[in-house]
């Protein structure tokens, strides 16, 4: 049923308050973002079977209300294919996303891109370049697609639902999305995919790769405060943030001040190539003079050792934090130090998803003006409004670095290509 009366909507919202139900969201256009859409019709289907097609914005009904949506904040289970992409529309509770529940399950995502109509084909194709398009394919056609994909989303329902990652990891990457980056000439918003080999996010939307912004090449230097003469872009970026996590896997205390220079003195050598050499034996092999010598990489390479045996026997190792699998049938390649850095970069999303949960209910309770538009593996970038001054600054500090156990260094600018360290200045 197609609800455009009060009485229709009255009639599926009694039914909508108790049952469970997938929810699929369909915007006007293809080529913007959710957080930048209109939304032009939203199905539900429930568990047995009976559908509807609320309209918002389409050529071919009587469209409701927005304010419809606010009605439908209930307690049932609502599954989906991207909850993030749902809640850029409409805020609703106890959302479940189907695509997550497959990928930590599998360890890769639901593959629902032969899922179509060729109405749709030929409009997509036809008319690619045009403004929302939805808005004109025929709602019959909407329908015919989202019973489709319901029917393959409820096929999965019933697989285990990672409460950690559907509910904080998904929210924290959907609420930096909504807060966008400020340009010169408009507000643009980035994409987290969540669904890579090892769960660390890649971050990319309208042809932007955000998680690899060149700092030397000017590609940062769009983007401003937006917040005018009473803005600044201030960026919050951990201090040999994989030592530090590695140190706190394997039980190794580093001492208080530069890691790297800590592991200098091992080394016999300066700053720059204590760095380099750190980074060089994570991410590739350890020499075992290196082992023999350093008691830090002696506990690693044992580390090393242990999680691929681990990995062998069991077909799978766990995260440390939220207990995510990653499963050897799911893996090619495959070998003990790629292992090892696959893990790394799980436990790095997963802590900064735990840390983020904190920094973001803190952002919200206290409705700070300053907002957190970008997280890249190891950095934070806020739109920083003067007028939550430097408290606000000293609160996030202490947040991020969860009471001094990850350090980072502190810049700011008037964009994000030219900033400045103002690090001891939050000391």
């Amino acid at each position: 049923m197609i609800i455009e009366t009060v009485n229709q909507f009255r009639r599926f919202h009694s039914k909508f308050k108790t049952e469970d139900c997938v929810v699929i969201p369909i915007f006007s256009d293809t080529n913007l973002h959710p957080q930048e859409n209109i939304l032009s019709l939203l199905y539900i289907s429930f568990i047995d079977g009976k559908d509807y097609m609320l309209p918002f914005s389409h050529s071919e009904t009587i469209n409701l209300d927005i304010s419809y949506l606010d009605k439908l904040n209930s307690d049932n289970k609502k599954y989906t294919f991207n909850k993030k992409e749902l809640l850029h529309a409409i805020h609703l509770k106890n959302v479940i996303d189907v695509n997550l529940q497959y990928y930590m399950e599998y360890n890769v995502p639901l593959n629902v891109d032969e899922i179509s109509t060729l109405t749709h084909n030929f409009f997509n194709n036809k008319f690619y370049n045009r403004n929302n398009l939805n808005s004109i394919i025929p709602t019959m056609k909407h329908l015919e697609y989202c019973r489709k994909l319901s029917n393959e989303l409820k096929k999965h329902i019933n697989l285990p639902v990672h409460e950690y990652y559907n509910n904080d990891v998904l929210n924290n990457l959907q609420y930096i999305e909504s807060n966008g980056l400020k340009t010169l000439n408009d507000i643009v918003f980035s994409e987290y995919n969540l669904y890579t080999s090892t769960g660390r996010p890649s971050n990319r939307f309208g042809g932007v790769n955000f998680a690899a912004l060149n700092k030397k090449d000017g590609s940062r230097k769009p983007y401003i405060s937006r917040f005018g003469t009473k803005g600044m872009l201030v960026e919050l970026d951990y201090d040999a943030y994989h030592l530090r996590l590695i140190g706190n896997l394997i039980g190794y205390e580093f001492p208080k001040g530069s890691v790297h220079e800590h592991m200098a003195e091992f080394y016999g050598c300066d700053y720059k190539e204590s760095k380099n050499r750190s980074f060089k034996y994570l991410y590739g092999r350890i020499p075992i003079e290196v082992v023999q010598m350093n008691p830090f990489f002696s506990k690693v390479h044992d580390y090393i050792n242990e999680i691929w045996s681990g990995y062998k026997k069991e077909d799978f190792i766990t995260s440390n934090i939220y207990s995510k699998k990653i499963y050897r049938k799911n893996l090619s390649n495959m070998n003990k130090n790629k292992l090892f850095n696959y893990l790394i970069q799980l436990t790095e999303t997963e802590n900064n998803m735990r840390m983020l949960t904190d920094l973001i209910s803190h952002l919200k309770e206290f409705k700070y003006e300053s907002k957190l538009v970008l997280y890249s593996y190891d950095s934070f970038l806020f739109d920083f409004n003067m007028n939550d001054g430097t408290k606000f600054l000293k609160m996030v500090k202490n947040i991020i670095e969860q009471n001094g156990k990850y350090p980072t260094k502190v810049s700011k600018g008037t964009n994000y290509h030219h900033m400045k360290d103002i690090t001891e200045k939050l000391a």
